[in-house]
């Protein structure tokens, strides 16, 4: 089990940098290959991805400044610089006042998720018969007030937490999953019945 570390809250401008970093596939394919091994540099990267070095180079730094990922310095000999996934809690809290063009790259990097999460949905619902246990769908339907709620997302990432690993420090036998919550209501409705 990994310490949970603070929340990282994004502003909006934060929001317009992660939208623009994380809108390149290549990053994205970054992230996640750090994720799973740990540690890498840009030619084991490079070959991974089938990209260069020159192109893995130049990404990983850029999430490097985002601080999603970070140098290992004590790895990093001469041109050959080592990186790794830093485990983060990040987070835009709700009612965070936003400019224009910041909450418009808030909608865009919540799309881009999205287009990515129901991909996920699609293929644990086509292969939930197949896939041995490893795919589980779970929906339900709640009435809670606004505190139950706060407590609810709580309990739920204080669960998910519980099961996080280090990068590249799996369990044997695990897999990537992809776990995710959506707290919405479901209708515009009164709160008065």
């Amino acid at each position: 089990m990994v310490q949970r570390p603070e929340k990282r809250v994004l502003t909006g401008a934060d929001l317009k940098a992660f939208y623009k970093a994380l809108a390149n596939p290549v990053r994205r394919d970054i992230l996640s290959y750090l994720g799973k091994h740990g540690e890498a540099n840009s030619t084991s990267v490079a070959k991974a991805l089938g990209e260069s070095t020159g192109t893995t180079s130049y990404h990983l730094r850029k999430l490097a400044d985002l601080n999603l990922i970070a140098e290992i310095e004590e790895r990093s000999t001469g041109r050959e610089r080592w990186w790794k996934s830093l485990t983060k809690d990040i987070y835009t809290p709700p009612g965070l006042e936003m400019t224009p063009d910041e909450r418009e790259a808030a909608l865009k990097l919540g799309a881009l998720k999205l287009s990515h999460d129901l991909g996920l949905v699609t293929r644990a619902y086509a292969g939930y018969d197949s896939s041995e246990g490893w795919n589980q769908i779970y929906r339900a339907g709640l009435y809670l007030t606004k505190e139950q709620i706060t407590s609810f997302v709580e309990e739920y990432q204080n669960l998910v937490w519980k099961y996080v690993t280090e990068p590249g420090q799996h369990p044997e036998g695990s897999r990537a999953l992809a776990v995710r919550l959506i707290v919405v209501p479901e209708e515009d409705e009164s709160t008065e019945d």
